[in-house]
């Protein structure tokens, strides 16, 4: 019932009004709040005073060989301290959150494990190769 509300995010609202105050006059601010209360955060990137943040991603433990426990810290939209990922496919293209190498359907990757509420990075993805070699070293 919750998932199909029509709200204004507080978080978008807040990254609109500094960028207005900022003396920012980019219009796609107001769009891109406009399409996020349309559609939720799932996968869009919040743009602050027209700088992007990287996203910081840390392997911290191998709970067996098709999961890993991830350290996710992205400054405007979510951290998440101990988040499960697990082994999957592609099914889209994308960019890999810890090398920004692209990702075509059908690469081995890791994603995080569905579960409730739904993570606000549920669309991130880590290339397998990538994640193998961050816990080799």
């Amino acid at each position: 019932m919750l998932a199909n509300a029509n709200f204004t995010d507080p978080w978008m609202q807040t990254l609109g009004l500094l960028s207005v105050l900022s003396g920012d006059t980019d219009a796609g601010v107001n769009e891109l709040a406009a399409a996020v209360s349309r559609n939720g955060r799932k996968n869009c990137d919040l743009p602050v005073m027209g700088k992007r943040f990287e996203v910081q991603v840390h392997v911290i433990d191998r709970p067996s060989k098709s999961t890993a426990t991830v350290i996710w810290r992205d400054p405007t939209r979510c951290s998440y301290g101990d988040q499960v990922w697990h082994a999957s496919r592609a099914r889209v293209t994308g960019v890999c959150a810890m090398s920004g190498r692209g990702i075509q359907p059908g690469d081995a990757i890791y994603k995080p494990r569905p579960c409730r509420p739904v993570p606000l990075n549920t669309g991130a993805m880590i290339l397998r190769t990538v994640l193998d070699n961050a816990i080799a070293l």
